[in-house]
C-alpha cells in the first residue's frame, strides 16, 4: 500500500500489467469520449509511428489512490485509460498473427494463473452500469465486430454508445492498415506510449493533486518562464513587466494560455508535436531572443496579437458603423463548436486592426469555411490542416484569395447533405449553431445576439406521438421517420422541454407550448410555424426546402 505520494513514469505495457488493477468509482463521471477525440488519439500515435526517430509519446498522468495492494480507484484519466483499452481490443481483433493478438489480449485481460486458482480479470473495470457491457463486448476477446452492430435500444447509455461508436471509428481506421502496420502500432502504443502515474494514499490527497495539475498545469508555467526570459531581455523591465502583467489579467490565465498556443501556430505554421514549453521557444521566442529583439517580441507580436485575441472574445471592434459587420462575424465564429478557426483569425485582427472591409470579407469566408466543418462533423486533423494551409498562404500574400478558402464541389455537396439530412442528431452545440444561424437569418437582423439563459431545440412533429393523437393521421410511418429529426420539423425555444406539452395535437401546441403569453414568439423560426395552421408532410417538405436553401445560399452551398 501507498502511504506516501509517488509519481512514476511508466510505459503502457507496465501500466496495462498485473502491476495495476483500475476500477472507476461510482462517484466518477461516466466515459464520454467521442469519437473525434479517440480518432486524434489514433492521430498521434500514427504521426509518432511515422517518425524518424524512437521519441516516445507522453500521454499525460494518472492519478490514483490505491484501496489495496495493486488495486486503484482512478481519480483522473478514466478517458484515456479506456479508449486505450478499447484501441488494445480493436487492434487485439484485427491483427491476423494469433500469438500476437493473445499477447494484445493480455493488456486488457490479466490471463490469471489455473494453476494457482487465479482467475482473469479485467485491467480497467468500468462504474458498475457499464463494468459488464464493457467486459462482455470489449475487454473479452473476438466481439468488437458485435459491439459495432449494437443498435441504440442494445446499447442502453450514453457511455455504451460512445464505447460503440469510439470501437466503430477506430476499427474502421485500422482495418484499412496493413496488418504489419497494426503490429507496430501496437508496439508503439505498449513500449514507447508513457504515462506519470501519481498514487496518493487517500482521496483528499488526490484531489488535492488532481486540483493543483489543473490549475497550475504545465502551460502556465511555461507562460511564467517565457515572461522571466522575456523580460530579462528587455532594457525598462518594470515598464514592459506591468505591460506583460495587464495583457495577462486582461484576458485572463486560461485565455492568455491559448494566446501561446495560437501564437506557436501562426508563427510556425505547423502542426502541435511536443508540449507548449518545448515548442514555443524553439519556433517563436528564440528567434528574438538570440537577436537581441526581446522589445520587438512584445511590441510587434506579443501585444499586438493578444488585443486581436480579445476582439475575439470581447465581439466589440469599433466605434464606427464600418465594424458592426465585423463585430457580427466574430460573435457568430464564437458559436461554433471548437477554436481551431482562431489562429487565422488572429492573424487577419492582427495584420489589419484598421481595415474594416478586409476583416469582414476575411472573416466571412472564415466562417463559411468552419460552418463546412462544422456540417461535415470534420474532426480535430483534417480541421487544423486546412486551417494551418490557410495561414501559411496568407503570410505568402494570398490574402482574400487564399485557396484553403475555398471549398470543393465534394465538400459543398457533403455540407449540402447534412443541411437536408437529421441536423437534431449532429452534437448538440452544432445542430443549435446551424438552426442559430438560420434564425437570424430569417429574422433578417444580422449579428442577432442571443442572451438566453436557455436555448432548445425542439420538434413541431414530436419523436413519439401518443397513439390516439391526430399526428398519427397526419403522418404516416414513412413520413415519421423521413421528417422528424430534420430543420423542416424544428424551431427554438427560449425554455425547458416540456416531454407532456411536446405531444399535444398541433393546434394546441402551437398555443400552449410554442407561443409566448402574447401570443408571440421569441424566434423567428417559431413564429413562422405559429403562422400555419395545420402542420403536414407537405408543410415540412415546403419548409425544408425553403430553410435548407437559405442556408445553401449564405454559405454559398448551392
Amino acid at each position: 500500500m501507498v502511504s506516501t505520494l509517488s509519481a512514476h513514469e511508466h510505459p503502457l505495457r507496465k501500466v496495462f500489467s498485473s502491476d495495476f488493477e483500475f476500477n472507476i468509482p461510482e462517484y466518477q463521471r461516466p466515459y464520454r469520449w467521442g469519437t473525434e477525440q479517440a480518432l486524434q488519439l489514433l492521430d498521434d500515435l500514427e504521426v509518432t509511428l511515422e517518425r524518424a526517430d524512437d521519441e516516445p509519446y507522453f500521454l499525460g498522468s494518472l492519478v490514483l489512490v490505491e484501496q489495496r495492494s495493486g488495486a486503484f480507484d482512478v481519480i483522473d484519466g478514466q478517458q484515456r485509460l479506456t479508449t486505450l483499452t478499447i484501441l488494445f481490443s480493436v487492434l487485439r481483433d484485427l491483427v491476423e498473427d494469433a500469438e500476437f493478438s493473445q499477447n494484445l489480449g493480455a493488456r486488457v485481460m490479466d490471463p490469471g494463473n489455473k494453476l494457482d486458482g487465479i482467475a482473469a480479470r479485467p485491467r480497467l473495470t468500468l462504474r458498475d452500469q457499464d463494468a459488464s457491457f464493457f467486459l462482455k463486448y470489449v475487454q473479452e476477446p473476438g466481439n468488437i465486430e458485435s459491439l459495432i452492430a449494437l443498435s441504440d435500444a442494445a446499447a442502453t447509455t450514453e457511455p455504451q454508445r460512445a464505447l460503440r461508436d469510439n470501437a466503430a471509428a477506430l476499427f474502421g481506421r485500422l482495418s484499412e492498415w496493413t496488418d504489419a502496420k497494426r503490429q507496430s502500432l501496437a508496439t508503439l502504443a505498449s513500449t514507447r506510449t508513457y504515462l506519470v502515474v501519481v498514487s496518493t494514499p487517500n482521496l483528499d490527497s488526490a484531489y488535492r493533486i488532481f486540483s493543483v495539475m489543473n490549475a497550475r498545469g504545465l502551460d502556465l508555467t511555461a507562460a511564467d518562464i517565457f515572461k522571466s526570459r522575456v523580460i530579462g531581455k528587455v532594457e525598462d523591465r518594470s515598464t514592459y513587466a506591468r505591460r506583460w502583467e495587464l495583457a495577462e489579467e486582461s484576458l485572463g490565465s486560461d485565455s492568455f494560455t491559448d494566446l501561446f498556443r495560437d501564437l506557436r501556430t501562426v508563427v510556425s505554421g505547423e502542426r502541435v508535436r511536443r508540449e507548449l514549453l518545448t515548442e514555443f521557444p524553439r519556433q517563436v521566442l528564440d528567434a528574438y531572443l538570440d537577436t537581441g529583439r526581446a522589445e520587438e517580441f512584445i511590441d510587434e507580436l506579443l501585444f499586438p496579437y493578444a488585443q486581436a485575441f480579445e476582439f475575439t472574445v470581447e465581439r466589440d471592434f469599433g466605434p464606427g458603423d464600418e465594424w458592426v459587420a465585423v463585430n457580427d462575424w466574430l460573435k457568430r465564429l464564437a458559436m461554433i463548436d471548437n477554436k481551431d478557426w482562431r489562429p487565422p483569425a488572429l492573424w487577419a485582427l492582427a495584420e489589419h486592426p484598421d481595415d474594416a472591409a478586409y476583416l469582414t470579407t476575411f472573416l466571412g469566408r472564415l466562417e463559411r469555411l468552419a460552418a463546412s466543418f462544422l456540417l461535415r462533423q470534420t474532426y480535430t486533423t483534417p480541421r487544423i490542416g486546412r486551417y494551418l494551409d490557410l495561414i501559411n498562404e496568407l503570410k505568402d500574400g494570398a490574402g482574400l484569395e487564399a485557396p484553403s478558402f475555398e471549398l470543393t464541389e465534394e465538400e459543398k455537396r457533403l455540407s449540402l447533405d447534412a443541411l437536408n439530412g437529421e441536423v437534431y442528431r449532429m452534437q448538440p452545440r452544432r445542430a443549435r449553431y446551424v438552426m442559430l444561424r438560420l434564425d437570424e437569418l430569417l429574422a433578417r437582423e444580422p449579428g442577432a445576439t442571443y442572451n438566453h439563459k436557455i436555448i432548445s431545440i425542439e420538434h413541431v412533429l414530436p419523436q413519439n406521438p401518443k397513439p390516439d393523437s391526430q399526428w398519427l393521421l397526419d403522418f404516416t410511418e414513412e413520413d415519421r421517420q423521413r421528417w422528424t429529426h430534420r430543420i423542416g420539423n424544428l424551431l427554438l425555444l427560449n425554455h425547458r422541454k416540456n416531454s407532456q406539452a411536446n405531444n399535444y395535437d398541433f393546434v394546441t401546441k402551437k398555443k400552449r407550448y410554442f407561443a409566448s403569453p402574447t401570443g408571440s414568439a421569441v424566434f423567428a423560426l417559431t413564429t413562422q410555424v405559429i403562422e400555419h395552421d395545420v402542420w403536414t408532410p407537405e408543410v415540412v417538405e415546403s419548409r425544408q426546402r425553403a430553410l435548407t436553401a437559405l442556408l445553401a445560399k449564405e454559405w454559398g452551398l448551392d
